[in-house]
């Protein structure tokens, strides 16, 4: 097999040539090991390699329904025993898990040949993946441009060729941001679906789901066969599926389907998404869907809001167990640091009535999901953003370093006198990103389909969400509109070579 041969198989095909002994695993690890190799001084996609893990695997003749899949996974939640979790951070260095995390433990027993992690933001908190600690990835299609974040390292190496799948998590639309810049099709799971154990219980109270980046529906089937299900001692378990793979190949019901283009936050939402819906609404509807425009009454400002007070919780901590390993303060980026000191200025009853709202969030998606199978929005606000195009202006850089030296940004966030720099982050930070945090609040599931390309020849991917559970149905509808307009073979030049 040559490398053009190897793109024209995904997953699942990859697998069961393995099994029917057509190709050898190692054969499929050296072609991927090869295509990183080309393409990784213009994408920066690899943060770090595992080869012993690979070879280790490769060793005990990989056999089950990944079979020899070469795979890549996220630098982050998926821990591997013995190898820090940089979480794209320098200060997580001295952070060595002990075990395997579940997830990973499941993709190696299903036969995945896992040959390195992939690059993110810092702690995964933007929808861009500029690690200071490892440098930017850059999106295939366009490398003056981001592949979206944050498991933009995985978007891109799925999207330059190098592997057919790989891993990632979604916290506020962390995978479908890098699938919708980067022509691919990821699914954001149901809260419970996949176990985060043992070393995590929940991420970022439930918000954050494990999950892959592919370039077919049915490979992102096949993932969620292999990965979902509980651990003993997890907070959330969803009920099990009777396999998605069969799921997905079911006859599909007609749908009631609302669609709609603005944005929740009231911001900008650039003509190309707004065209990105209306076409795929109209292939809905060649399909035999019901369409029609319409939104839940869900107060968008709030869900934001919300949304950044995750940050503020969970920042702290995760800066705490850094500093506690032997990190110093500034190992961290200054957003990062800025997050923390708000976050540490916020009080516990502050955090606790903005989680509350998750519930009011959630009652209002599930009646408006009652009457609605399905929901269609942009992924994005607009094309795929150019390298710093949401980096603080250098006087606000300035301004916030000043602030955090004195002292003064803490005192000034416990006195209320930042409140309106708070809102204006908010706003600021999910303005290009307004449509996928809700489902993260709310625990459904969602995800990016590569339906359309931009008249600069740049992916920008819709986003259809569903109810809580029903990935079934999500999946039975992405195989019908991946049948309808096929994108698996449109590929950027860089990973055809």
């Amino acid at each position: 097999m040559n490398h053009a041969e190897y793109l024209q198989h995904d997953a699942t095909a990859l697998a069961a040539l393995v099994t029917q002994g057509e190709v050898e695993a190692r054969t499929l690890l050296s072609l991927a090991q090869a295509q990183m190799a080309r393409v990784q001084p213009s994408l920066n996609a690899l943060l770090r390699p595992l080869d012993d893990l690979a070879q280790t695997q490769l060793a005990s003749r990989p056999q089950g329904p990944l079979a020899g899949v070469p795979m890549l996974i996220k630098d982050s939640v998926l821990d591997v025993a013995g190898v820090p979790t940089s979480y794209g951070s320098r200060a997580m260095a001295r952070v060595v898990p002990t075990v395997h995390a579940a997830p990973l433990q499941r993709l190696l027993k299903a036969g995945a040949v896992v040959f390195g992690k992939s690059n993110l933001p810092e702690f995964g908190l933007k929808g861009v993946s500029d690690s200071a600690a490892f440098g930017r990835v850059s999106n295939p299609w366009d490398p003056g441009r981001t592949p979206g974040g944050s498991s933009g390292g995985s978007a891109a190496a799925v999207a330059a060729g190098v592997v057919p799948m790989a891993g990632g998590n979604d916290g506020g639309g962390s995978l479908r941001i890098p699938a919708a810049c980067c022509g691919l099709f990821a699914l954001k799971p149901s809260r419970g679906r996949i176990s985060n154990g043992p070393g995590l219980a929940e991420i970022w109270f439930g918000a954050c789901s494990e999950g892959v980046i592919t370039r077919s529906v049915r490979d992102t089937a096949l993932a969620l066969d292999v990965l979902c299900g509980p651990e003993p001692g997890d907070p959330f378990v969803t009920p099990p599926s009777p396999g998605f793979v069969a799921a997905m190949q079911a006859p599909l019901r007609r749908l009631r389907v609302a669609f709609s283009t603005r944005s929740p936050l009231g911001t900008p939402v650039h003509a190309e998404a707004v065209a990105a819906v209306q076409q795929a609404a109209r292939l809905l509807e060649d399909l035999g869907h019901r369409v029609e425009e319409a939104a839940p009454p869900i107060d968008g400002e709030q869900v934001a809001q919300a949304y950044l007070q995750l940050y503020f919780a969970h920042v702290p901590v995760a800066m705490d167990q850094a500093l506690a390993a032997g990190a110093r303060p500034r190992d961290f980026e200054l957003l990062t640091r800025v997050t923390a000191t708000l976050g540490r200025a916020t009080s516990a009853t502050q955090a606790t009535a903005w989680q509350l709202r998750w519930n009011g969030f959630a009652r209002q998606l599930a009646a408006f999901y009652g009457w609605y199978d399905v929901w269609l929005t942009p992924t994005l606000a607009g094309p795929p953003l150019l390298h710093g195009a949401t980096d603080p202006p250098p006087a606000q850089r300035l301004a916030l370093q000043a602030l955090l030296g004195s002292g003064l940004l803490g005192l000034l966030a416990r006195t209320g006198l930042m409140q309106g720099v708070i809102d204006t982050i908010a706003r600021d930070n999910l303005t290009p990103y307004p449509f996928t945090q809700l489902a993260n609040l709310t625990g459904t599931p969602a995800m990016s389909l590569p339906l359309h390309w931009t008249a600069e020849g740049l992916p920008l991917g819709v986003q259809i969400g569903g109810a809580m559970g029903d990935e079934a149905t999500l999946l039975q509808l992405a195989a019908e509109l991946e049948q309808a307009q096929p994108w698996f073979n449109r590929l950027p030049a860089l990973a055809q070579g």
